[in-house]
């Protein structure tokens, strides 16, 4: 297959991830940057080897132009998903683009709309379908290894230093800026489970909120920014203590400390801890959304889950309780600890291929190795014109979108809502 040619929107930390899987793979190339940041698309040109006359400073730019590249990377801020995806499906791109799909779900029927009206694949970045975690569990499901799947327990574990980085201090914090933290945190998980129970839920309901970053918990005696803090050494939201932490490790140096400050020395990171976002204190912040939240969930089928997201954890590997007819699947992202209950046989299975080296969890570490597949699934179907490599379309993306705000308005109203407008699944 010959390389795809890539046009790169966005060139922040997940726009640079997937132009790095690409180039890495072989698969694909970049041509063209479009980023607002003055020194992010300088790097991204460098790095990429992209001709001065094909880097712009804003998508509006590259979308003046007729279509100069296979397919575009849109990894924008979340709320200017749109304008982008449509403009682009309509020049002819092929496009990747980082979840959430958008923000309302308006907006994501538009992009939906504008990748069926111009025949184009659009791929959203639910990177937890592509794992080989994924893979193993959902080979055991469909061999039939439990009987029939009755319900399901699931954790997303988001990290108590994690939450005050991106949902409190971070771009993620306010739901008027960006979303509610269900969409922009845990669509993953919500996509991921309807990809393994194979249907969309009849009914949702969700409880949840705010419990903890807000003033009211603020210790005595706690100053504005953790530099001018007495308390700082023992809190465990210290931002001196995390940024600081980062310097001298290059994978903690691309993400989390890319996001405080492009310059990784001490100066400048207590620089940016002066007088930046990340540097406040997580009582004193202007933070609104939730910090735990649980999803309940109904199916046709007559099968339930529960999924329950959380600040106050470790930043772990989501953990996964399938219980079915005639077994039971235990999972915490690297293994599954499977037990029959025809038999009364019980196996570990390692669903860590690749010896563990891209299992992580986190941006940082790809994903379980989610953010390679996809790339690698995307740019194939984009070189072959063959669809089957992916494991979602725009249409289902946007189906599990729609439940999503579905947990959403059920836990605002605090009633049970269903999704009979929600048309059925038609992709594996």
């Amino acid at each position: 297959m010959s390389a795809v040619t890539l046009a790169l929107v966005g060139s922040g930390l997940r726009g640079q991830t997937y132009a790095r899987h690409a180039v890495a793979s072989g698969l694909g190339r970049v041509t063209a940057v479009a980023e607002p940041d003055p020194r992010r698309r300088a790097a991204a040109a460098a790095e990429f080897g992209v001709p001065a006359e094909r880097v712009y400073t804003d998508w509006t730019e590259l979308a003046r132009h007729p279509r100069m590249a296979d397919a575009a990377i849109v990894a924008t801020q979340d709320q200017l998903h749109t304008d982008p995806t449509v403009r682009l499906a309509d020049l002819g791109y092929h496009i990747l683009l980082e979840k959430p799909m958008a923000t309302t779900e308006a907006d994501s029927v538009a992009i939906a709309e504008a990748a069926e009206r111009n025949k184009i694949l659009l791929a959203v970045c639910h990177v937890l379908r592509y794992t080989p975690y994924t893979r193993t569990l959902r080979g055991l499901l469909e061999n039939g290894g439990i009987g029939r799947l009755v319900s399901v327990q699931h954790l997303e574990p988001v990290g108590w230093w994690h939450h005050a980085h991106s949902f409190v201090r971070g771009n993620w914090r306010r739901q008027d800026t960006s979303a509610p933290m269900l969409l922009t945190k845990s669509c993953h998980d919500i996509d991921w489970l309807i990809h393994l129970f194979g249907e969309l839920p009849d009914r949702v309901t969700s409880f949840g909120g705010l419990s903890h970053f807000r003033a009211e918990d603020r210790p005595e005696g706690a100053a504005d920014r953790c530099l001018d803090c007495p308390l700082e050494p023992t809190c465990p939201y210290s931002a001196k203590r995390l940024y600081l932490g980062c310097l001298g490790n290059p994978d903690d140096e691309f993400w989390p400390l890319s996001a405080v400050t492009e310059e990784h020395t001490e100066r400048a990171v207590l620089d940016a801890l002066r007088t930046g976002p990340y540097g406040r204190c997580v009582y004193a912040c202007d933070n609104d959304v939730v910090d735990h939240q649980v999803v309940n969930m109904e199916f046709p089928s007559g099968a339930t889950c529960s999924f329950t997201m959380s600040a106050f954890t470790p930043m772990e590997h989501r953990r996964t309780r399938l219980l079915g007819t005639h077994g039971f699947i235990d999972g915490d992202g690297h293994t599954l600890r499977v037990v029959d209950f025809r038999t009364g046989e019980e196996r570990t299975v390692d669903a860590d291929t690749d010896g563990g080296a891209s299992a992580g969890p986190s941006a940082e570490d790809g994903h379980g190795g989610g953010d390679e597949a996809l790339t690698e699934a995307f740019l194939t179907a984009v070189s072959t014109g063959d669809a089957s490599t992916l494991r979602s379309d725009a249409a289902e993306s946007l189906a599990t979108h729609r439940v999503v705000w579905a947990a959403e308005r059920a836990r605002v109203a605090g009633t049970v809502v269903r999704l009979d407008d929600i048309a059925p699944l038609t992709t594996a």
